[in-house]
């Protein structure tokens, strides 16, 4: 099996996993016309200074009240504003929360995206980007990392725009594979905000969040001169503020399912709706297969705007000759099949598939920079594996493993399920992904150790627990995967704030509310218990949550999914997610035969919260 080293690896950075059984050539800085080829070798892995992370210190934020007069005129000299000054920024654009009431977007909030690119100058700039246009409830974001590292391993300029971003906002926007430098950030974030800042004064009114993040995508991908221009769709299709785009080279919609009910509709058939809104008149369009329900209204739109619709079958694993998706679980070969056929629907109609494979490479062969695309494609907190360095310091230390997964809807909860078995039973076709992944005997540590699988858990409270727990407990144990233990914990993500990945992070608990985490906790017990059970709800005497003792996974509560002989309690309430990285930290030194395998699940900002902790 191996495992992803506690290091974030940067994108596009040549680094190389073991190919047990073959060789793969890699591009070096291809170009359309040329390309220089360089032979990996076997069972060599490539370390950058960013893979290993002294653990530091949690610091304690303070809070303080936000001067913005004060940052806007530092921002005046872009050289001495910081980063956080623009985050700063940023978090005043925020203008709903999570769980507010829905505020469906319109033709005007479209009309409104038009006129902050006319503002910016960018117009008629953006009708130069060739554009592939992706929207989808599931898989939408996998697909764009897919088709943005085939076209850059083809030797073209990348822009690649998805979201949410996990632990820095600068995620969102990758130039040729790589998060846009803290420097270039700065400099178009500043252009983009003190023009629409002037106007504001004359009455125009700022963009949310993510209309303005949208228009400063554009802003970057025209200004660097990208070749091609990979933009992921918000949330749903038809009003979001990337539907701007008129005239992109090719439109995908990903798996469809039950997601944004409450801004999409209550059917499947009202979220096709909203997802075919990205189609364009004649412009050619690929999806995956779907539920018939929302088969139809795509179709229907199609034949409309007298789109070519395609439906595209899941990868044949045959056609990579033995080389793994850099993106893990079964599901990810549906994502690689659609950004196959829109990386070739891409090529075809700007006329470079012919200059790039000029020997006449048929429909039916995949390229070699097609393979080295699929193989190195990264995403984090998606079907992620992390092998925690900070707790294997000590030889008498047990094991730590984090396995994230930012699964929030029924049907990515059951793919996450499917993922973290096939990964803890060692499946080696799911384990051989990229990104740092390492063999668990170069650590020359004996693996002789009893394994725990534990449930790190949070959702938002507009989704359902009642339909998600139970999914993925029911997904894993018909895969002979159960949890031993289940921790409930809140994130340490706000929703009024824009947070770099340096920002420090908050420990304080007194004022946590943890009523959400109890009520996950009891839904939790009765699904795996059949009954309520009596919940110790500890406090200490400063009214804060207590930890639960350290021999609380070491207990022979019964397996949870799996068969129950008595009522032990086999789950707890974590009073905040930097001390529960902790108590588990301290769980495998103090049990040194303890392997613990922890899934982060249920949210992206849980997962980008833990990430953000490993990565200290």
């Amino acid at each position: 099996m191996l495992i992803y080293v506690n290091g974030f690896i940067k994108c596009g950075a040549p680094l190389v996993p073991f190919f047990s059984h073959k060789r793969l050539s890699f591009f070096t800085k291809p170009t359309p016309s040329s390309y220089s080829l360089a032979s990996i070798p076997r069972d060599r892995l490539y370390f950058n200074n960013n893979l290993r992370y002294s653990s530091k210190s949690i610091q304690v934020v303070e809070s303080s009240v936000i001067d913005m007069g004060a940052k806007e005129e530092k921002a005046d000299n872009v050289a001495l504003s910081s980063y956080d000054d623009a985050m700063d920024a940023l978090s005043t654009l925020i203008s709903r929360r999570r769980g507010d009431p829905p505020t469906v977007g319109s033709r005007d909030k479209l009309e409104q995206v038009v006129s902050y690119l006319k503002i910016l100058g960018l117009e008629d700039k953006i009708k130069e980007l060739k554009v592939i246009h992706v929207a989808g409830t599931k898989g939408k974001g996998s697909t764009c990392v897919f088709c943005e590292a085939i076209l850059r391993n083809c030797g073209f300029r990348t822009g690649l725009f998805t979201s949410p971003h996990l632990m820095d906002v600068r995620e969102r926007f990758r130039i040729d594979g790589l998060d846009i430098s803290e420097e270039k950030f700065l400099q178009y974030f500043w252009e983009c905000w003190k023009l629409l800042k002037e106007k504001a004064i004359d009455g125009v009114i700022m963009p949310p969040l993510f209309q303005f993040l949208t228009v400063l995508a554009f802003k970057i991908f025209v200004s660097e001169k990208v070749d091609v221009a990979v933009i992921e769709v918000g949330l749903g299709g038809k009003l979001d503020s990337t539907n701007v785009i008129q005239k992109p080279v090719v439109c995908g919609i990903a798996s469809l399912g039950m997601d944004h009910m409450d801004i999409l509709g209550h059917t499947l058939a009202d979220i096709a709706y909203h997802k075919a809104g990205i189609f364009k008149p004649q412009i050619p369009a690929f999806t995956v297969p779907q539920l018939s329900e929302a088969m139809e209204v795509l179709q229907e739109t199609a034949t409309n705007l007298k789109v070519p619709l395609e439906v595209i079958a899941p990868l044949d694993l045959k056609k990579l000759d033995g080389i793994a998706l850099g993106l893990s679980g079964d599901h990810q070969l549906v994502n690689a099949g659609l950004a196959v056929s829109l990386s070739r629907c891409w090529l075809q109609r700007t006329g470079n598939w012919d200059k790039i494979f000029p020997n006449g490479s048929n429909e039916t062969d995949m390229p070699v920079a097609f393979v080295r695309g699929l193989a190195t494609a990264r995403l984090h907190g998606r079907a992620q594996v992390v092998h925690d360095l900070v707790s294997d310091q000590q030889d008498s230390s047990g094991d730590l493993i984090f396995y994230l997964d930012g699964a929030h809807s029924p049907e990515s909860m059951e793919a996450c399920g499917r993922w973290f078995s096939s990964a803890v039973r060692g499946n080696k076709g799911l384990s051989t992904g990229l990104n740092g992944y390492i063999r668990h005997e170069e650590f020359g540590r004996d693996f002789n150790r009893v394994s725990k699988q534990i449930l790190l858990f949070n959702c938002m409270e507009v989704r359902d627990p009642q339909v998600l727990l139970p999914k993925l407990v029911s997904t894993c144990a018909s895969s002979g995967t159960h949890f031993s233990r289940a921790l409930f914990v809140p994130t340490m993500s706000t929703y009024n704030k824009v947070i770099s990945g340096a920002s420090a992070i908050p420990i304080d608990t007194r004022r946590k509310d943890l009523t959400w985490q109890f009520r996950l906790q009891k839904l939790w017990e009765r699904s795996i218990q059949g009954t309520d059970t009596a919940l110790d709800h500890t406090l200490n005497p400063d009214g804060v949550t207590s930890l639960p003792p350290h021999d609380f996974l070491c207990g022979d509560a019964p397996h949870c999914g799996g068969p129950a002989g008595t009522h032990i309690t086999s789950s707890a309430v974590m009073p905040s997610l930097p001390l529960t990285i902790n108590w588990l930290r301290d769980c495998v030194r103090r049990n040194p035969s303890l392997k613990l395998e922890v899934l982060v699940t249920g949210s992206l900002h849980l997962v980008g919260d833990v990430l953000r902790l490993l990565k200290r």
